[in-house]
């Protein structure tokens, strides 16, 4: 009699702790859970609805391949991918106020599942969903080193204020009112909103077909749309300022006003994209 071998024991560790995908979701699920329960506790309420957006694109892009995917680890991605988790579970622990891990997490989970799932050879599977959490990691202290356009967001809000009848002037970074100013500092001068609809114009060129100056002209738009709804925003930041009416200042400073200009610079860009993407 021919002696049986036991499959289970020849297969790699990986592939017997992670050959079922339900594990897979279920840590991913886990960690996406943490992240957005994080973001929201330090009332990141921009960031959060940025996360929401592209963890719901990821999602679909992961459903729509998901029968195709290779999941064929070795150990040492797997212990790679563990130590990721393990990396981004400690310093959750520890976070404190600071927003720029937040930003970092998602790239780091989809990066520590993807080694546990398909190895580092696999990863390549996975690149859609790491080119869209790429424009999650960018914040306004970084971006305001390579180019400030905290002088050019005040003066479009200028500009705005002035068209609509107001006394206004600028000066340098201030938007000035014969009865207050407000000033555009890095953290208003739109580096969130123009990467959050950045990294919306690529969720669209990303999941249909476009023609080459669709993926020029996409992006370039979103850019221009997040800079003059910011710009919007400041001019009204600006008046209500003047007007000394602090609580609605801080509504539409830090509070739940600055998530209804994010919906309504995507809006904006998802007709934009309605009326200009041809997807087969």
């Amino acid at each position: 009699m021919k002696p049986r071998l036991n499959l289970m024991a020849a297969q790699p560790l990986s592939q017997k702790l992670f050959n079922d995908k339900l594990w897979l979701l279920g840590i991913t699920a886990g960690l996406i859970a943490i992240h957005l329960t994080m973001t929201e506790r330090l009332s990141q309420s921009e960031l959060f609805s940025t996360s929401l957006l592209y963890w719901s694109a990821i999602a679909y892009l992961i459903w729509q391949k998901h029968e195709q995917l290779q999941l064929r680890s070795d150990g040492p991605s797997t212990v790679a991918g563990l130590l990721l988790v393990l990396l981004i579970l400690v310093k959750s622990q520890a976070l404190g106020t600071a927003d720029f891990f937040l930003r970092l997490f998602p790239f780091l989970l989809v990066l520590a599942v993807g080694l546990i799932a398909s190895g580092w050879q696999g990863l390549k599977q996975y690149w859609r969903e790491l080119l869209i959490l790429v424009f999650l990691i960018p914040h306004s202290g970084l971006l305001s080193q390579l180019l400030d356009i905290s002088k050019s967001t005040a003066q479009a809000a200028t500009v705005f204020l002035w068209y609509s009848g107001f006394d206004v002037y600028r000066q340098g970074v201030y938007v000035v009112l014969p009865t207050g100013s407000v000033e555009v500092n890095p953290g208003c001068a739109g580096y969130n909103l123009i990467m959050q609809l950045a990294g919306t114009s690529v969720i669209f060129l990303v999941m249909y077909s476009t023609r080459w100056w669709q993926k020029v002209c996409l992006p370039v738009t979103a850019v221009l749309f997040g800079f003059l709804v910011n710009a919007i925003r400041v001019s009204i930041m600006a008046v209500l300022a003047a007007s000394s009416n602090q609580t609605a200042f801080e509504y539409w400073h830090t509070g739940e006003g600055s998530v209804i200009f994010s919906a309504v610079a995507i809006t904006l860009l998802g007709l934009f994209c309605f009326f200009t993407l041809q997807p087969e």
